[in-house]
């Protein structure tokens, strides 16, 4: 009998499944997007009914597509954008809305726990910074601020814990999500400090269990199966972080390995066994051995969400004309930036609609256009925002190349906005090293059907993952490009530091409320 695997992934913006042969064909992809609920500055929500009423569309219409019977399928797993946190009751249902990666509303919570725990403390424990939202800063201000649904709360999942909880009936977690829990998530010894949870008044009850991310950890129920088409007893995998995902979906699996999305957040992730564990960068458990590699991932929380932003706002009638024109608005909007020069004509952006990341971690950070003169079209506003993405994810690049640390180049350029050739030859020429493609770009879906299949044995380990992953497109930097770059990522740098406490000003101008 033939094998074949799925897996399915949740973005911040969307979901999408894919499933693949043994031989790491995709038969099928399916997607659907979901809309952001962003009910006060600083919030970012879903959904959660969303999440399983789309994998129960989608992947009845992947198990179509791939004209295979769904007892064929040996194996599942799912992965999601962190952080995220995903409430539900003992019948699993969701308790209010769920967390995606952009939300900050949970700013007093956070300088609470600096001045209860110390930072120094929650770093040595956790290997990452409060700054990030992980899910226990959540969930204190959940019990903060809706102490009476908190109650109601069974257990705090992940977006992907959340559908494995549908799947099978289990509520797990994996190591490479359990970083994003924080706090009091030891990241090196894979388990919960008993003492920090105390301190935060966080009962263990409300955390699942802990997997490493290959572990089988259930099977398909008969309700799963009913409303998925999928076939009851099919095993499924603990799962993963999204970019974990796509990036052993592009053949990322040695100490070196580097490799960029240009998905919702701008990122790029460097595997190792703990030599990197910067203050300023994301660290957590890597798939391929979650319980000894770890990757490093410097992101900036706009990348491709700030193009759709951009798209969303300033390009309402050619979206609309889409059907009728035939030209994807992307594709528009990649033209009109192509014409623009290098630094688009003295026009700089600071990307930082909903805060920023690494390395600078402000959730007061907003978006700045700098330099905006009569001379400037919307070219030079979708070009100088492509810029700046490169730049912020090239200021926690050089912070890294400083450890010295063993890096593989060429940069892998995977999923979302990478399909650009313009943005590509930015970041090729602001980061001056050679770039590459991956071919084919199934992206995290595609990472988690092979997850999938060492889980349950259809493959004896990873190296799959390189063997059937082809790199095309190879760039190689422009160092006069170059040296302009690092021009404009000086003044980059110094418009944030003259705002840094503006945003703070504004932000307290904001939760004033008007007589």
């Amino acid at each position: 009998m033939y094998s074949f695997l799925l897996g399915i992934d949740y973005g911040t913006g969307g979901a999408k499944t894919t499933i693949i042969d043994a031989d790491g064909n995709v038969l099928s992809y399916a997607f659907e997007e979901y809309p952001f609920i962003t009910p006060h500055p600083g919030w970012s929500e879903h959904d959660p009914n969303l999440y399983w009423d789309i994998a129960c569309r989608i992947i009845p219409r992947a198990i179509d597509d791939a004209n295979i019977d769904a007892r064929q399928i040996k194996g599942i797993a799912a992965s999601s954008a962190l952080p995220s946190l995903v409430m539900v009751d003992e019948q699993h249902n969701p308790v209010n809305n769920a967390y995606n990666l952009m939300d900050r509303r949970a700013t007093k919570e956070v300088e609470w726990i600096k001045e209860n725990i110390g930072q120094a403390r929650i770093f040595e424990v956790s290997k990452n910074r409060l700054e990030d939202h992980p899910t226990l800063v959540n969930l204190i201000w959940e019990k903060n601020n809706r102490p009476d649904s908190f109650q109601r709360i069974w257990k705090a999942l992940t977006i992907d814990g959340f559908i494995t909880l549908k799947l099978t009936g289990k509520a797990t977690l994996h190591y490479s999500g359990a970083a994003f829990y924080g706090v009091a998530y030891n990241l090196l010894e894979h388990r919960f400090e008993d003492d920090i949870l105390e301190t935060i008044g966080m009962g263990r009850e409300l955390l699942p269990d802990l997997y490493p991310c290959e572990t089988i950890v259930g099977e398909v129920t008969q309700k799963a199966a009913d409303q998925t088409s999928l076939a009851a007893g099919t095993p499924v995998a603990a799962g993963q972080v999204d970019c974990n995902a796509g990036w052993v979906g592009g053949g990322a699996i040695n100490e070196g390995d580097i490799q960029s999305n240009l998905g919702t957040c701008g990122n790029f992730g460097i595997i190792h066994r703990g030599q990197i564990l910067l203050n300023t960068m994301i660290n957590f458990a890597y798939t391929i051995d979650s319980t000894d590699t770890y990757i490093t991932v410097p992101t900036t929380t706009t990348g491709g969400q700030l193009i759709r932003y951009f798209r969303d706002n300033f390009y309402q009638a050619e979206v609309a004309a889409e059907k009728q024109t035939g030209i994807d608005t992307y594709d528009l909007i990649n033209r009109e930036a192509e014409i623009i020069p290098p630094g688009s004509d003295g026009l700089v952006v600071l990307p930082f609609l909903m805060g920023e990341r690494t390395p600078i971690w402000d959730v007061y950070a907003r978006c700045v256009i700098f330099g905006l003169s009569l001379n400037h079209t919307r070219g030079h506003v979708g070009r100088a925002m492509m810029e700046s993405v490169a730049y912020a994810m090239y200021d926690s690049f050089r912070l890294i190349k400083e450890t010295g640390h063993e890096i593989n180049l060429p940069l892998v350029l995977n999923e979302g906005g990478a399909k650009s050739v313009l943005w590509r030859k930015i970041i090729t020429d602001t980061f001056d090293v050679p770039t590459v493609l991956v071919e084919r770009r199934t992206g995290a879906p595609y990472g988690d059907a092979i997850l999938a299949g060492v889980a349950c044995g259809v493959f004896k380990d990873f190296s799959v993952a390189r063997e059937w992953t082809e790199y095309i497109d190879p760039m190689e930097p422009d160092k006069h490009n170059h040296e302009l770059y690092m021009k404009y990522f000086g003044l980059y740098k110094n418009i944030y530091d003259h705002i840094r406490q503006d945003y703070r000003d504004l932000a307290e101008l904001r939760s004033t409320k008007p007589k």
